[in-house]
């Protein structure tokens, strides 16, 4: 979805503050009390089995727009997590009202079901040049827009698969297992030439990716996926 949490190469919101912890994580939390909003977060998804952490990402992306911006990060996980909890019916908004002393404003309601992945495919290699598909989807997705239609490279597919976040995000335990793939982008491909020189490298599920078709003068020739495919089909 076009949220408010995508905000990847979006102007005039200002220097980001920054601070390196390369010697500690204790600064991680800045408040006594923000640890407490990932154990509500771990014991929900993990220990209650109630959600799976993609489930969160989307209830958060469903916060209204005043609402997340007014809202600090850990604050976030907290409403996320508060909304999921009445949605499964393990509490109220009655019972939160009560604890609050005030209205406990949850996240928007599912506008979407998601979407099942992409027929599975023989997968990308170490190399290979690919080009996210330019999608723009209702519902949750692991996607950031600034990469839609672009071209890069893979560098690296993990060996561990995960569910497809656009279908498991909305509560859905079919989702299929996915590789993701760490794929390098030219930063004035997707910025234009006013950006300074560089790469990003994006981590992309496989279903957010195709391959980049050869040349109109190398038509003739198999694609590498489908080159693959055939060497499959021939040896079983």
């Amino acid at each position: 979805m076009d949220g408010i949490h995508d905000l990847g190469g979006v102007q005039g919101f200002g220097k980001v503050p920054h601070t390196k912890n390369s010697l500690t994580y204790k600064p991680v939390f800045h408040e006594d009390w923000e640890h407490l909003a990932y154990s509500l977060l771990f014991l929900a998804a993990d220990h209650m089995k109630q959600f799976s952490v993609d489930e969160l990402r989307h209830a958060i992306e469903r916060m209204d727009a005043r609402h997340y911006f007014g809202s600090p990060y850990y604050d976030r996980i907290v409403i996320g997590t508060a909304t999921l909890l009445v949605e499964q019916g393990v509490i109220t908004q009655e019972e939160l009202n009560a604890c609050l002393g005030e209205n406990f404003q949850l996240a928007r309601a599912y506008s979407s079901p998601g979407r099942p992945a992409l027929p599975e495919r023989p997968p990308f290699e170490v190399g290979d040049r690919v080009k996210v598909r330019d999608e723009f989807v209702a519902g949750h997705i692991r996607m950031p827009a600034y990469v839609r239609g672009k071209e890069g490279k893979i560098l690296h597919r993990t060996s561990v698969k995960w569910p497809f976040p656009d279908t498991i995000g909305h509560g859905d335990k079919s989702a299929q297992l996915q590789s993701t793939y760490h794929v390098e982008f030219n930063v004035r491909d997707l910025w234009g030439s006013a950006a300074d020189d560089g790469t990003v490298v994006v981590d992309l599920f496989e279903g957010y990716l195709d391959e980049v078709t050869a040349p109109a003068a190398d038509a003739g020739a198999p694609s590498k996926q489908g080159a693959k495919q055939a060497r499959e089909t021939a040896l079983a």
